[in-house]
């Protein structure tokens, strides 16, 4: 196993795949949503899952916008998932893995999965990925398939 701390290609493919970005509008700019599987539509959220208290209803970007933030975003997610594992041994599949789930829950730190990862029980760890396919109490078809993903990608060699 390598220490990997960065997001891959493949990393960030992944991301994208799940993350969409959606809403396009015709003019090319990108309108915000409201998070599908809430009951109370919340997080407000534009381009590639970017979400936070400067996006609401009403807010549009560009591409180039939607792509910077992602940039700015993964960075931060990129870091507190490379703080958290610490030395603990991580292949970059591995570390893709978390940082996919990371940035689409933001509980690589009070999850199962990622305290499993850190002790070193990586089957377990990778075992945790179908856990986490709900929203608002609901099973979600899309969940379930992204986590399937991660689960893959984090087993890969």
């Amino acid at each position: 196993m390598t220490d990997a701390r960065t997001l891959s290609p493949a990393g960030a493919a992944l991301i994208h795949k799940w993350e969409g970005c959606g809403k396009q509008r015709a003019d090319g700019r990108f309108d915000a949503y409201p998070d599908p599987g809430s009951k109370d539509g919340k997080p407000w959220t534009i381009g590639w899952g970017s979400t936070g208290p400067d996006i609401a209803k009403g807010t549009i970007w560009t591409q180039a916008q939607c792509d910077a933030r992602f940039d700015r975003d993964i960075a931060r997610f990129v870091n507190e998932v490379a703080r958290f594992i610490g030395s603990t041994p991580t292949t970059a599949s591995q570390f893709d893995a978390l940082v996919s789930f990371h940035y689409n829950t933001g509980a690589i730190a009070s999850s199962t999965l990622g305290k499993l990862h850190k002790a070193g029980r990586f089957a377990d760890a990778q075992a945790q990925f179908g856990k986490w396919i709900y929203n608002d109490g609901k099973v979600m078809d899309g969940l379930r398939k992204r986590r399937a993903d991660e689960a893959a990608l984090y087993g890969a060699k």
